[in-house]
């Protein structure tokens, strides 16, 4: 579980860019009532708060954060489309340059302040300026405008699809920017605080422990706590997957985030227990080392990338993975099924290692390959990695690490600490596969999510115009996303391996649970019924 780590079904985003309208209505308030059952426990594999700033969370914190916090807009899985959730309604003018939000009356933040226009404004203002995590997604912003207390305008530099970028799973979050008070903000966040408007608030938080981090319902959320809820939502930390079984099998949690195929299988049809099998929009990718070692040679990545069993890793992981065809994966529009992707071809990849000088007959090559310690998928996929490459005189270290432990070796600025193999998760920041390249192949000065520091000029140039592209030209778009894709095949800076099947197990107790893949691994707590 990492930003590159979370899950569900796949759907085609069919947004309407001019002259949307949507419409929602508040719930009345009710004083929380716990009951049965009102404890729902995560069980998850890997430290949750990577940070606290809701402006610059860009990682595991997500299944946190959209607990705590809202946006004013969410993205609807099954019905396709952007629904109300802090604004109520929103239109946009003809052109697509202006969106005007109407916002939820009575929504009050953690800190006791009730939100207005100004508040909204302020957040995103802030994020905009802090530049940090998924920020970008504001880049069409020019001006906000809180012209009325309940209203809010967006005023933008080139057509986007502001009520689908208000829904995104990183950085569109509406916090309280006068929590601080005096203080600074950022660092007071850091300090473990939280400043949101959603259904839980932060209770305890204990950084490094297997039970990381306890929240309790929020008394005066705008939806109310009539009817059935969880009242306390506990988030707890389980690196190996048995563990988590026997866990679950206790009771002693709710719901396990990720095991092995087999252990998830061995809950099926049993009493007590249910089990969820869904297709995802997140990608396991092996991320190659672009700029220094043996793989900064284009035809030696290749040659790497035809060394793979990708049938027998399917084949391994019992389900709990579907092949993918290029970047994006299968249900997000940008998506192709036959695109050129590399093939197992152990001759080919001979070959290839024999003309750079490595194979069989020529000198060792030897890599180090690191995956996030806790991920039985990502340990399995980097030794069967280890024992393909095995064959052709590749020696492959591959290392478990702590999600940030790894991900701080790979953005070391010093080139000979990073490793030549980063497994690593990634999926959309909103449903839309932008997020993909300006993230992930983008030049990078200083290495944030580049984490194969690949750098292509024509690349940036497509990447830099797609986004404006698909507000006004979405086929256009599509065949530019094709192209992007065309290119980095060639290259190979990374190995797009396969989608990820969320195969999760849960208490039969837990009613109501939907996945959604525009929030990938988020349990909604607030949408589960405690039954019996």
């Amino acid at each position: 579980m990492q930003r590159g780590g979370w899950r569900i079904a796949c759907v085609v985003v069919v947004l309407a860019m001019f002259g949307v309208a949507c419409q929602g209505t508040s719930t009345e308030k009710t004083t929380p009532s716990p009951g049965a059952n009102a404890t729902f426990t995560y069980d998850v594999n890997s430290q949750v708060m990577i940070g606290w700033d809701p402006a610059t969370g860009y990682s595991n914190e997500i299944i946190a954060m959209n607990n705590m916090y809202e946006q004013l807009t969410r993205y609807n899985s099954q019905t396709q489309q952007v629904e109300p959730l802090l604004a109520t309604s929103w239109t946009t003018s003809s052109n697509g340059l202006t969106w005007t939000f109407t916002l939820r009356p009575g929504v009050t933040f953690h800190t006791g302040r009730a939100m207005t226009s100004a508040d909204v404004k302020a957040s995103i203002d802030r994020t905009i300026q802090v530049n940090g995590g998924a920020s970008y997604i504001w880049g069409p912003v020019k001006s906000i405008d809180a012209s009325t207390p309940d209203t809010v305008t967006f005023h933008l530099k080139y057509p986007a699809p502001i009520d689908l970028i208000a829904s995104a799973d990183y950085a569109a979050y509406i916090y309280d920017t006068k929590a601080s008070g005096s203080e600074d903000l950022g660092k007071w966040f850091e300090q473990g605080h939280e400043a949101g408007t959603g259904p839980y608030t932060l209770e305890d938080w204990n950084k490094g422990q297997e039970i990381e981090l306890r929240l309790t319902s929020f008394p005066d959320y705008w939806g109310g706590w009539d009817g059935a809820h969880y009242t306390r939502y506990v988030f707890r930390v389980t690196p190996e997957p048995t563990t988590a079984a026997q866990l679950l099998r206790s009771g002693q949690v709710s719901m396990v985030e990720r095991m092995t195929p087999q252990l998830w299988q061995s809950f099926q049809g049993q009493d007590g227990f249910q089990t969820t099998d869904d297709p995802s929009w997140q990608t396991l990718l092996a991320m190659l080392n672009t700029s220094a070692g043996p793989l900064a040679n284009q035809s030696v990545r290749q040659a790497v990338a035809s060394a793979i069993d990708y049938p027998g890793m399917i084949s391994a992981l019992h389900g709990g993975a579907d092949q993918i065809s290029g970047y994006v994966p299968p249900g997000l529009w940008g998506h192709f099924d036959d695109l050129s992707n590399p093939v197992f071809d152990a001759t080919n990849a001979q070959q290839m290692l024999e003309q750079a000088g490595y194979g069989p007959g020529g000198k060792a090559m030897d890599l180090t390959l690191t995956y996030t310690q806790g991920d039985a998928d990502e340990q399995l996929v980097g030794t069967l990695i280890k024992s393909n490459l095995a064959k052709l005189n590749v020696n492959v270290d591959v290392r478990g690490l702590a999600w940030p432990a790894q991900w701080s070796k790979a953005k070391s600025s010093n080139p000979s600490d990073r490793q030549d193999i980063l497994l690593f998760y990634w999926w959309p920041d909103y449903a839309d596969p932008y997020s993909w390249f300006i993230n992930l192949f983008h030049t990078e000065s200083k290495p944030y999510f580049n984490l194969t520091y690949y750098s292509n000029p024509q690349l940036d140039g497509l990447i830099d115009g797609v986004e404006s592209q698909a507000a006004t030209d979405r086929p256009s778009a599509i065949d530019t996303y094709k192209q992007m894709q065309d290119l980095l095949l060639q290259a190979m800076p990374a190995i797009s391996l396969y989608t990820q099947v969320y195969q999760k197990a849960l208490l039969s107790s837990v009613g109501g649970f939907v996945e959604n893949p525009a929030y990938p691994n988020v349990v909604f707590g607030y949408e589960l019924t405690p039954q019996g």
